[in-house]
This record gives structure tokens, sequence and C-alpha cells, in this order.
């Protein structure tokens, strides 16, 4: 899965890139105070955090943050989770 974060991380733009480090330590450090964070419909553990066309689907569990996918929102994004 790192292989999917990694490529997909190639795709975006530096802006975006420095925008995607700075929400994932966020998301890290417990703080998600002022990011657009919501629990994806019908999960408990799965949310989706947003920072203009850019998503980042993460599960949160007790013990740690695992990142399932960072994308440019389309039709697909949401699919297959």
């Amino acid at each position: 899965m790192a292989d999917k974060i990694e490529k997909a991380l190639k795709k975006l733009t530096e802006k975006e890139r420095k925008e995607v480090k700075n929400i994932l330590t966020k998301i890290q450090r417990g703080s998600i105070n002022g990011l657009d964070v919501k629990k994806l419909r019908g999960r408990d553990d799965i949310f989706r955090a947003r920072k203009g066309r850019i998503r980042i689907i993460f599960r949160k569990t007790k013990e740690s943050i695992l990142v399932l996918s960072i994308e440019r929102r389309s039709d697909k994004t949401y699919k297959d989770l």
C-alpha cells in the first residue's frame, strides 16, 4: 500500500505535496481542528480529509492511523472502500 501512496504523491504538484504533508502531520498529532475531516458514511473507522480537490482517505484506530488513499477528487475517489 505504501507504493500506492508514493505513486499518488508523485502525481501531485510540489505545493499540493506540502499541503498533504501538513495535513498528515496534524492528523498524526491528533489536532484536526481547522481541517475539513469527515467520517465516511457507513464506516466508523474511515475518514477523509479534504483540501481543495485533494482527498486523503485514512483509517483511524486507537493505536494508529493508516493512510488508505491520496487522490484528486473524481467519480472514483470513494469507490472500493
